[in-house]
């Protein structure tokens, strides 16, 4: 292919066993089994595993990681420590190892990702919460609210498990195609995983749940969805959580969020349905194709059941993704190719030097 596409929209670059939408029918399927099979009936430990294993176990272990130092930021200090460990545990190159091998730190890495996301939110001000209680936790969300509160509130736990799950995984986004390029340089499994939250840092990636409770907030406080809509779009202005480049139909993982709320009680549901048939409705009108909520829509309203803050929000997202960048990291060390497009030259013709 030599023609060239901004953000390599539409480019395939590669073949996966992984995941796969279903653009018109609204599915989301990991490895065939579609999540709505999973969400309620296992928990994202063994999805963990479903991703990356081809099996349901052993899953993703019980596992504390104490964070070092601190960044000031959940991102980075997620990101600091991935890269940290790969050193601390002298994890081999993967170019250097066997897929079982990659597997085990892949897992090691990722049980470590969830632990150190909870100690960096619980804050430097509090103690930590002693290893042997954090391992008390049944499910890998009661141990990440366990290593960040010291308690276990059941339906924040069932919160995080839903998110999580319905979150691990969705192709080739930028996050996971960093990770994947990493991968094919043979580098360790923690530079790789650090990449991918790296990439993951941008506000135009995994950002958008952040932005959605305060357009939440306007409405209710407007107390007129309909208004709200219409004035937004005529000062065009973005309604967040809205459209998908894939689903042309219902996102799936949206579907499955929405009714966690509603399961949870979150106060916000009234308000978010009344927006969000305001914001199809009107949306519809001129870009039918991308009028139904997206993940992140919902996404806000079950991480805010859980209490999670705005700026929690994408280390969640990072915490849940571990599943589908460390799947894809082991399917991109199968492949054994490094990962080099090409660059299309528009800058000047030959000149001298005296021309500069």
């Amino acid at each position: 292919m030599n023609e060239f596409s901004p953000g390599l929209a539409g480019v395939v670059a590669v073949e996966t066993e992984i995941a796969e939408p279903d653009r018109e029918g609204g599915e989301l399927r990991y490895r065939g089994v579609n999540i709505e099979d999973l969400v309620g009936h296992v928990h994202f430990e063994k999805v963990w595993g479903l991703l990356v294993d081809e099996s349901l176990e052993p899953g993703l272990p019980a596992a504390y990681c104490e964070l070092e130092f601190r960044t000031g930021g959940h991102m980075s200090d997620l990101q600091a420590a991935l890269a940290s460990l790969g050193g601390k545990w002298q994890l081999a190159q993967l170019i250097d190892i066997d897929d079982d091998q990659a597997k085990e730190d892949l897992r090691r890495l990722s049980a470590a990702a969830l632990s150190i996301v909870a100690q960096s939110a619980r804050g430097a001000d509090k103690p930590p919460v002693p290893q042997e209680k954090v391992l008390e936790g049944g499910t890998a969300a009661e141990r990440f609210l366990l290593a960040w509160r010291g308690e276990v509130n059941e339906a924040h736990a069932k919160a995080i498990d839903t998110y999580w799950i319905c979150t691990a995984e969705h192709g080739l986004n930028a996050s996971t195609f960093t990770a994947r390029i990493v991968a094919s340089t043979g580098a360790d499994c923690g530079a790789a995983l650090s990449s991918a939250v790296g990439a993951l840092s941008g506000p135009l990636h995994g950002g958008a749940p952040a932005r959605v409770l305060p357009m939440l907030d306007a409405v209710a406080e407007m107390g007129d969805a309909e208004k709200w809509v219409s004035e937004a779009l005529a000062r065009k202005a973005r309604i967040m959580g809205f459209g998908h480049r894939i689903y042309r139909a219902e996102d799936p993982r949206s579907r499955l969020l929405k009714k966690t709320a509603k399961e949870l009680g979150s106060p916000r549901v009234e308000v978010a349905e009344a927006l969000e048939q305001a914001a199809h409705e009107a949306i519809a009108k001129k870009h039918p194709d991308h009028s139904y909520t997206n993940v992140e829509f919902w996404s806000a309203i079950v991480l805010d059941v859980a209490e999670i803050p705005p700026n929690l929000a994408p280390a969640m997202f990072a915490c849940s993704r571990t599943a589908g960048w460390s799947a894809h990291i082991l399917e991109q060390k199968r492949l054994g190719v490094l990962v080099r497009p090409s660059a299309k030259y528009v800058g000047p013709g030959a000149r001298s030097l005296q021309e500069v």
